[in-house]
């Protein structure tokens, strides 16, 4: 904790854009960092340092640097890996934004992109048989809750010279540790379950000091992706309560989803808690919990589904997720509606594709709102 002359009990916040020197000479020492002090906060600030310390050790990462925004984290490390005749090998299953920086905004600066099936090893071979410089993908994915290998895929990524960057936002800091499977760097957007609340936006990079010093500072300095000190402030008090924030909500997750998979309305349910989930296995290899989101697809058209949606009551509709209250999306026509239809279809997004997810609320009165919304489906 950065106490203060005062030896305050809750962190202080310092809503501060420059600091003042005590001389020239320690201004110039200061840009030629010679000596180590908070210069202008686009830089660093205090109480962002307590945030990037604090999510630091509870992912046992050498550093951290944080950024504006989610998508700012994900950009700056890519961005920061990657340029003009690199080339990064990611799976098809991400989230809209981030699939869009990968194959639009990449390739703009002669960055060459291959997208491969998350879940197939001998794809993620055939793809990294060449020489690559990044690896990106999310473990469980948005929102089809696909999981990656982390330990073979940063093996095999390895040998082709690339490093990983590992998306861990479904996984959380509680439940996933992809650093400690060999992934090289972690992107957050602290905005979801590190807030939890719905109250700020937030993102973070995580790494070795080196990918977080020269790879991703210099990115979020120049572009000005900088953290706001209130934005860290909260999230401060956030990590307070992550931990068991997220056990209640796992919990929660685990029984809505088992109500689901024994409702004949509902074609799939996907929860890697879930002994019906295809990879199982692998979540309890390397998780140590199943996260707060059941993707569930309905047998229903899209009009059905939005009446259901429409009917529910605790349920607010909502694209975010990761809140304590629970939030629903339909994919296909928000968070995943610039992916080719397409692929969307070949990931297992359909029109009857819901994402749930789930907040602290009693689960009987989650699984009762459910319900009586799915009764609209007739």
């Amino acid at each position: 904790m950065r106490r203060s002359q005062f030896e305050e009990t809750a962190e202080a916040m310092y809503l501060t854009s420059g600091y003042v020197y005590a001389s020239a000479e320690e201004a110039e020492a200061t840009f030629k960092e010679e000596i180590e002090r908070f210069s202008y906060s686009r830089y660093g600030n205090p109480t962002v340092a307590m945030f990037e310390d604090r999510l630091a050790l509870l992912e046992g990462a050498e550093a951290a640097y944080a950024t504006g925004t989610g998508m700012a984290a994900v950009f700056a490390a890519l961005g920061g890996l990657c340029g003009a005749g690199d080339r990064i090998v990611a799976s098809k299953a991400l989230f809209g934004t981030c699939y869009t920086i990968c194959a639009q905004v990449l390739p703009r600066w002669g960055v060459e992109a291959v997208f491969v099936d998350g879940s197939d090893l001998n794809a993620w071979r055939e793809a990294l048989s060449v020489p690559t410089t990044a690896v990106f993908f999310e473990t469980p994915s948005n929102p089809t809750m696909q999981l990656v290998d982390i330990a073979a895929v940063s093996e095999i990524a390895h040998a082709a010279g690339a490093q990983v960057v590992v998306d861990n936002v479904f996984g959380t800091p509680v439940f996933s540790a992809p650093l400690a499977h060999g992934a090289d760097a972690l992107v957050y957007s602290a905005t979801k379950h590190i807030d939890g609340q719905g109250r700020t936006m937030g993102g973070a990079v995580l790494g070795s000091a080196q990918f977080v010093t020269e790879i991703a500072q210099p990115m979020i300095r120049n572009l000005g992706l900088a953290m706001s000190p209130f934005t860290a402030w909260v999230l401060v008090k956030s990590l307070e309560t992550l931990d068991l924030r997220m056990a209640k909500q796992a919990d929660n997750s685990l029984q809505v989803a088992q109500w689901l998979e024994a409702d004949e309305r509902v074609a799939q349910v996907c929860y890697p808690w879930l002994a019906s989930h295809p990879q199982a296995d692998l979540a309890r290899r390397q998780m140590t919990g199943g996260g707060s989101v059941v993707t569930f697809t309905l047998n229903a058209d899209k009009a059905a589904t939005f009446r259901a949606m429409n009917a529910l009551q605790i349920v607010d509709i909502s694209n975010n997720l990761g809140d304590s209250k629970s939030l629903i999306t339909h994919p296909a026509t928000t968070t995943h509606f610039r992916i080719p239809e397409e692929e969307r279809l070949s990931l297992g997004i359909t029109e009857g594709t819901m994402r749930l997810s789930i907040g602290l609320e009693d689960p009987r009165d989650l699984i009762a709102d459910l319900d009586r919304a799915f009764a609209q489906l007739a």
